[in-house]
């Protein structure tokens, strides 16, 4: 997708929303117009997000783009492309006959016509620290709080709910590791849990990190958008991973799916504080999330996996099943021991 911007009157300058200074995703400038090319195939690379609709497979492309006017003021605006599915097949289905006394009136007085369509979802990711939105380029030392929210602008938030299904990490090149898996976090001491309170927002808390040769990280989501709320996922620690509000945990997929959104967002991590020791408890940090990564190809499919520090800095790794047999085995030996009390007597 290509977009041409007209540098005229007093608009000195213009870039991709939160990718002011990543050069990979600048325009081209040339005849006083700046011409982005957004790639569709890998639209992760600079931040495009993909909107699928599971109904009829339509998909829609968008990004906002920044002009920064001479002023000081600044322009918004949202580019999109739409891709038409596969057309439905219309089957000829067999009908009843009418009864014999029936009659169609001459005339019909049609007194009132409805017709209604809700919105295409439009979702946004940012990044903040202190409670503040940091526009993709901070600098923090390692283990300074961040949030990430995700979120559905104001005319899809009352119709639709969310829920972050898979997140991976990369260095937007080769090295890359999975975050959230299944809706529930891989190492919620590195990034915990998305949780919700009012229902329209997503939230999760994580500790500022970056790969050793490059400072940018780049995180890529998929978030299920179902019709009213998407239902919660039980965690094998005992936390819930959820979609739009704190109700009842499904055991399957939501039957209420209705999109797919696949989105992105960056941000740019320098070390102010240079600190050896905090460098190398943050790269076995690292160490340890690739640990959990390698794991998760051993259990892939189940819906609950997590991991947990210990003491000494190891990263165990638990799944829905284990815990499962783990309570079984409990409970088996509580009942044994009942009825060894209750025959003793």
């Amino acid at each position: 997708m290509a977009v041409t911007v007209p540098m005229d009157g007093d608009r000195k300058i213009t870039y991709l929303d939160n990718l002011k200074d990543y050069k990979p995703c600048l325009p081209n400038i040339e005849n006083n117009a700046a011409t982005f090319v957004l790639d569709l195939q890998d639209h992760h690379k600079c931040g495009v997000t993909r909107v699928i609709n599971q109904i009829t497979g339509r998909r829609t492309f968008y990004h906002k783009i920044m002009i920064e006017l001479g002023d000081g003021g600044r322009e918004t605006v949202t580019v999109r492309c739409m891709v038409t599915g596969k057309p439905h097949l219309l089957a000829r289905r067999a009908v009843e006959p009418f009864p014999l006394d029936f009659n169609e009136p001459d005339v019909l007085n049609i007194t009132r016509y409805e017709e209604g369509r809700a919105p295409e979802p439009v979702l946004g990711a940012v990044v903040k620290q202190n409670g503040k939105q940091v526009s993709g380029e901070i600098s923090v030392s390692p283990g300074t709080p961040l949030s990430m929210e995700i979120f559905l602008d104001n005319s899809s938030a009352p119709v639709y709910g969310l829920l972050v299904s898979y997140m991976q990490v990369t260095d937007t090149g080769k090295q890359q590791e999975t975050i959230v898996f299944n809706g529930c976090s891989v190492d919620p001491y590195l990034f915990d849990n998305f949780v919700t309170t009012d229902g329209d927002v997503l939230a999760a808390k994580f500790k500022a990190f970056k790969f050793p040769d490059t400072t940018y990280v780049q995180f890529r989501g998929t978030v299920t958008v179902c019709l009213d709320k998407c239902q919660g996922v039980q965690c094998s620690n005992g936390a819930i991973g959820y979609g739009r509000k704190r109700r009842s945990v499904a055991s399957s997929a939501d039957s209420n799916k209705v999109y797919e959104v696949s989105l992105t967002t960056f941000i740019k991590v320098d070390w102010t504080d240079p600190d050896a020791a905090r460098d190398s408890e943050y790269l076995s940090l690292l160490k340890n999330l690739k640990v959990a990564n390698q794991k998760l190809g051993d259990i892939d499919g189940t819906p609950a996996t997590v991991a947990e520090h210990t003491q000494d800095n190891r990263l165990v790794i638990h799944s829905t099943e284990q815990i499962n047999a783990a309570n079984v085995l409990t409970q088996s030996c509580v009942l044994l021991f009942i009825s060894l009390l209750l025959a003793y007597y």
